[in-house]
């Protein structure tokens, strides 16, 4: 049920995302829903890989480029996902900005 309740939490933040942030578009709710899911497995499976490869990079710049890491997840999701675009890189890093103090800021009024 909690699993569900994070997946609709985290679907109607990107709808509102899509908004609040110039360059980010999503059709509907189940666009959302398929985005969210899609950037769930990518988070899972793609990001540690990433992260791994540019460690030296995120100690430098003292954690800071795990946003740009967050963006690029961000960038690739709507890549996969039809009913999702982004218009660039900026928009992109916008938005998964917006989109993780939203998901946060949902998240902890409902508990």
């Amino acid at each position: 049920m909690k699993t569900i309740a994070n997946l609709i939490i985290s679907a109607l933040s990107l709808m509102l995302v899509s908004k609040l942030v110039t360059g980010v578009t999503i059709t509907g709710f189940w666009g959302a829903v398929l985005s969210v899911v899609v950037m769930a497995i990518l988070n899972t499976l793609i990001k540690p890989i990433l992260f791994l490869l540019t460690l030296p990079v995120t100690i430098v710049t003292f954690g800071l480029f795990t946003f740009v890491l967050n963006a690029i997840m961000f960038l690739l999701a709507s890549q996969f996902v039809r009913g999702f675009h982004v218009e660039g890189f900026g928009a992109a890093f916008v938005g998964s900005l917006v989109f993780s103090i939203l998901t946060t800021l949902f998240s902890s009024l409902i508990k």
